[in-house]
């Protein structure tokens, strides 16, 4: 009888096993969505103050320059008035690759259009005020 005891096996059915497999994929097909849609609301939010960097960029210039509303303010000009070595110094380009191009003094630079449709659906137009395409 003893022998009988410790000749069982013990261990998971294959049917216990695919119900934790489907609980998993569950929870991962609801936590997916929501951590996307978090990664490009973030995105959203960095190009956001990147324009703002941008905006003061160009007015310092401009007070260091004299230059009057409306004078064109080049990429290289208003890179040299942020931080170095970031992204924006380097490239004056935003998270996903758009330029941001020349500005111009007293305007308010906005998001490039290109951006502006990727991140539409997570940052409507009340997001980007005053930035907005």
């Amino acid at each position: 009888m003893f022998n009988q005891l410790h000749k069982r096996r013990g261990g998971f059915t294959l049917v216990e096993i695919m119900i934790v497999v489907a609980i998993i994929a569950l929870l991962a097909a609801i936590a997916v969505p929501g951590f996307l849609r978090a990664r490009k609301r973030s995105q959203a939010s960095r190009i956001l103050n990147d324009l703002r960097m941008i905006d003061a960029a160009v007015d310092q210039y401009a007070i260091e320059t004299n230059r009057t509303t409306g004078a064109q303010v080049g990429v290289a000009d208003w890179t040299n008035y942020l931080k170095k070595n970031s992204l924006l110094y380097n490239s004056g380009r935003d998270l996903l690759g758009n330029a941001y191009g020349t500005q111009y003094v007293d305007s308010i630079p906005s998001v490039s259009a290109a951006s502006w449709a990727v991140l539409s659906d997570v940052a409507g137009t009340g997001f980007w005020s005053p930035y907005g395409p």
